[in-house]
């Protein structure tokens, strides 16, 4: 569920969308309402996290608010109706993050956070294999709608595997960043995060990352509904498919090497792949290939994924407001996406996607570039004081 809601959905929305006559602008309007509300709600999550005990509560009621999000969408595919869906449904997953991050620090402990992130990374990865070749042959055997209601569906069991953790074996001093003075409300403070130069480094990294990649599926997505009719969902299934195969097989490999290599030579395999993305997307119009260009999506999502949190929590270890942290870079890359769907969507309506394309790799090259240069290494940092 939390992995249709963060990578999935969005490019079966942009293609159901988009048959109802929706243009590029349109569907980036509409995605980059959801992007908006979800990086305000971010931080707030992530404080939110931090205070709360209640954390597998939090994510069964995100879980609900998301499959009325989609419910919305699907019966409702006017402008007003979407947008409100992806107002609730990026509200409610600015806490899944967070939450599960947090959840797994308490149950393991930092020395094992490594290789568990990727496991989790791995698993998540999956299930959305799984949900996205659901998703592609239900739009093709029924309707594009039937999509939507399938993410509806999978809330009950997303619900029934919170309550298998069991809540007596999370240690929530430790989930939070290991401080364990719960009257340190200055450790809260936004303002204190970014006084660390490895932080905003690794925040602008992150930003121009972002802003690169999350423009392409769903663009590819609306290029694929173009004349293809039904079987753009069976196309659009492929590529999250390919997408996540490749992220379940690496995101294990990406928390055992960022254990042993250190995290900056993984980042930037996980970088450097993104602009070569983007030009390959101008070289072919084929199904196939673009399909098999989704490899690469895989390798750099999957690394992202898995070695970011391991650097937030290098960075806020001793703190205790990792959550509050994770939860302000995610809004931070959170603006890189949003920006990245209206202007990129804008882009290839007036100048073609090709033009599109290219711009994202630009971006990409030059978070690249940043991150080779100005960022340090963090495995071994010592802990900071709260």
């Amino acid at each position: 569920m939390l992995a249709d809601v963060q990578a999935g959905l969005g490019p079966f929305v942009a293609i159901y969308l988009a048959a109802y006559g929706w243009n590029e602008e349109r569907v980036g309007m509409a995605l980059t309402a959801g992007g908006i509300a979800g990086l305000v709600a971010q931080t707030p999550a992530g404080a939110l996290v931090d205070a709360l005990r209640a954390k597998r509560a939090l994510i069964a009621i995100c879980v609900g608010f998301v499959a009325i999000g989609a419910t919305l969408i699907a019966l409702f595919p006017s402008f007003g109706p979407v947008t409100a869906a992806q107002v609730l449904i990026g509200v409610a997953s600015s806490a899944f993050i967070p939450a599960i991050c947090a959840i797994t620090l308490g149950l393991v402990g930092h020395r094992a956070f490594d290789a568990r992130q990727g496991r989790n990374q791995a698993f998540n990865s999956a299930g959305n294999v799984v949900a996205a070749l659901a998703m592609g042959l239900l739009g093709y055997l029924i309707s594009n709608r039937s999509v939507l209601m399938f993410v509806v569906a999978l809330a009950i069991p997303t619900v029934l595997a919170l309550l298998v953790i069991p809540a007596n074996e999370i240690d929530h001093d430790l989930a939070r960043g290991g401080a364990r003075d719960r009257t340190d409300t200055a450790s809260r403070r936004v303002d204190g995060l970014f006084r660390n130069r490895t932080l905003v480094v690794f925040l602008a990294c992150a930003v121009m990352f972002h802003f690169a990649n999350a423009a392409m599926l769903p663009l590819l997505g609306e290029l694929l509904a173009k004349g293809h009719g039904r079987t753009s969902m069976l196309f659009m299934s492929a590529c999250v498919v390919t997408t996540q195969v490749v992220i379940a097989v690496i995101a294990t490999w990406s928390g055992r090497r960022a254990r042993s290599w250190g995290r900056k030579p993984v980042l930037l395999i996980g970088f450097g792949v993104l602009p070569i993305r983007g030009v390959l997307y101008t070289l072919t119009s084929k199904t196939t290939l673009l399909v098999a260009i989704q490899v690469l999506d895989g390798i750099g999502a999957g690394i992202f994924g898995v070695v970011s949190v391991l650097v937030i929590a290098d960075l806020t270890r001793g703190t205790g407001r990792f959550n509050l942290t994770l939860g302000a870079i995610t809004t931070a890359v959170g603006i890189g996406a949003a920006l990245s769907q209206v202007i990129a969507g804008g882009i290839v309506h007036h100048a073609g996607a090709n033009a599109g394309f290219l711009f994202l790799a630009v971006i990409a090259a030059a978070a690249f570039a940043l991150l080779l240069v100005f960022m340090p290494e963090t495995r071994d940092l010592e802990p900071a004081r709260p």
